[in-house]
């Protein structure tokens, strides 16, 4: 095979990545053999250079933590959806080496739900406050028409989420985590924590939950994920979410569309289902 385009997801660990399977799945089905994916141990420290390294044949790259801010001080432009969170997932190189940042997390959140029925919905609670948290907010904007609560394990992380629900326009409430189980009454539950954090939860999941959105995708299910299905509650995985997204960047590094969604999946799943 002659390698014409590459691409490739950085981040520090990322030895667990499943970006590599995805979209070389997306590559196989639409048949571009000249194009590569494979993944880089980079920091923050050595991302400049890594960046400053790459030849005419790089088309994108995928960042995970903790370059999804590090990023932007080195790119030519960040698209609004970029800014609105401040995290640059997503980096297309141009033939004439401008760097644009974008982020998919969002919209492939939104997409994600929609998938599983969610158009909109008058409230929404979060479990955490982290990074995807945030990202988590940006998607709500786009479809909660009431409020967003946030249940948080301290007064500062209060204090940022309720900073990005200004920025983002979301009418955003916070609490402590000791209420935690408050949340999964919501019509939209979107779980952000890591793993093991919420599985205390799982005893308190009601008997007719809703929609459950866990970003978490291994191990899965989640303690909560598999007591939310078992009482016949809608959930919407990590899986899901890194699907979604990843069908953005296969589009926007190779200029094909609509990505090969059902292949992505199927990929993504047998990876998970070896591990």
């Amino acid at each position: 095979m002659t390698v014409t385009h590459r691409a490739a997801v950085l981040g520090s660990p990322i030895a667990h990545s499943l970006s590599p399977v995805l979209h070389r799945a997306a590559y196989g089905e639409l048949g571009l053999t000249g194009w590569t994916y494979d993944r880089f141990e980079v920091d923050e420290a050595a991302l400049p250079a890594f960046l400053d390294g790459l030849g005419p044949e790089w088309g994108g790259l995928s960042l995970t933590m903790p370059l999804k801010r590090a990023v932007i001080p080195l790119l030519d432009e960040i698209s609004d959806t970029a800014a609105s969170v401040e995290a640059v997932n997503t980096v297309v190189l141009g033939e004439d080496g401008r760097r644009s940042g974008d982020n998919t997390d969002i919209p492939g959140m939104v997409a994600a739900l929609r998938e599983h029925g969610i158009e909109e919905v008058d409230s929404a609670a979060i479990l955490g406050a982290g990074a995807t948290a945030s990202s988590a907010l940006a998607a709500l904007a786009r479809i909660c028409t009431g409020e967003v609560v946030a249940y948080v394990r301290s007064e500062a992380r209060a204090a940022e989420m309720r900073e990005w629900g200004e920025r983002l326009d979301v009418d955003v409430r916070t609490a402590d985590w000791s209420h935690a189980a408050e949340a999964l009454r919501a019509p939209l539950v979107v779980a952000t924590t890591p793993a093991g954090a919420s599985d205390a939860l799982a005893a308190a999941v009601p008997e007719r939950p809703a929609t459950l959105f866990d970003v978490l995708y291994d191990p899965w299910p989640t303690e909560l994920a598999a007591r939310w299905s078992m009482f016949g509650g809608a959930v919407v995985s990590g899986l899901d979410l890194l699907v979604h997204q990843a069908v953005l960047q296969v589009e926007r590094f190779t200029g094909r569309s609509p990505a090969p969604l059902e292949a992505m999946r199927h990929a993504g799943e047998q990876a998970l289902a070896a591990r």
